[in-house]
């Protein structure tokens, strides 16, 4: 059985930094009845927040409202988490420039000046990650091999945070 560390702030700073260098994970409005879509977040550690850019004419964008609760499931390697907050709408294009990169282009191809576009800001106000003994990889490449004992489900290390 592992074991739960209430903050791991080890772990919790391994999360802050694999999805700051990742980037990808599925985000979702969690009573909107809506399917969790993939977007590129951009970690803003000190306020623990997250940011994605995304286009007004989406379903998710028009269910947020005026601030709607969400969740952002991230997985890196041996690293698994779901982190729940509040979702709200922000219009920043400064913040929308900082973010602008190459990835983001190849997903909005009208540009960063295209109108329709707005900034996503994620309050994370708690966390669940996970870390296992095994890369995932190498667990798929053993359970497609069936050569997969069924002691590497078990997770190494796990942590609960509030982040707010």
């Amino acid at each position: 059985m592992n074991k739960v560390v209430h903050g791991g702030d080890a772990i919790l700073q391994r999360l802050w930094d694999a999805i700051a260098a990742q980037r990808m994970g599925m985000l979702g409005l969690t009573k909107s009845g809506l399917h969790a879509q993939p977007m590129l977040a951009f970690v803003e550690r000190r306020r623990k927040r997250l940011w994605f850019i995304a286009r007004t004419d989406t379903e998710m964008v028009q269910s947020i409202g005026d601030g709607g609760s969400c969740a952002f499931v991230f997985q890196d390697g041996d690293l698994m988490a779901s982190i729940g907050g509040a979702l709200s709408l922000v219009d920043d294009r400064r913040r929308m420039a900082r973010c602008w990169n190459a990835a983001v282009a190849a997903c909005l191809p009208e540009g960063r000046h295209d109108p329709k576009l707005t900034m996503l800001r994620m309050d994370c106000v708690e966390a669940e990650v996970w870390i296992s003994g095994v890369g995932l990889t190498k667990f798929a490449w053993e359970v497609a091999w069936g050569a997969a004992p069924l002691k590497l489900l078990e997770m190494t290390g796990r942590a609960q945070a509030t982040l707010h």
